[in-house]
């Protein structure tokens, strides 16, 4: 499998995101379900935006890892947040963490007036392939 970075303009990349990635030659593509601060037994986990984000990243890492994958796999990124303030406030929480990971992909960012639960602030779809 090859992966092409697609940038037009290159504002983006300092904020770990691509405006595109190209995949040629891939043989599996994993949909992940949106993943949320929900821990193993089904309970939410209220917390602020950084904790959730935290617990959120640690499903969607489950679930790739269980898919035979890991965040290097991503090739795209959807975050739902109930508030962009408090998810740019968090920034650090997932820019580390993914960027050691290896996620380089296309990322888009939406606000909702809510999710599944009125607890949840963030919740994360992705896209991998191998």
């Amino acid at each position: 499998m090859e992966r092409r970075e697609v940038n037009p303009w290159e504002w983006s990349v300092p904020f770990g995101f691509h405006q595109a990635i190209e995949v040629t030659g891939a043989e599996r593509v994993l949909y992940c379900a949106g993943q949320t601060a929900i821990d193993r037994d089904g309970n939410v986990v209220a917390g602020d935006m950084a904790e959730q984000v935290t617990l959120s990243l640690d499903n969607l890492e489950g679930v790739l890892a269980a898919g035979g994958m890991t965040f290097a796999n991503v090739v795209r990124v959807t975050w739902y947040v109930t508030s962009i303030e408090e998810f740019r406030a968090s920034a650090h929480v997932r820019a580390d963490r993914l960027r050691d990971a290896g996620l380089r992909c296309a990322s888009t960012l939406v606000q909702v007036a809510g999710l599944a639960y009125p607890e949840l602030r963030v919740e994360i779809t992705a896209t991998a392939v191998a």
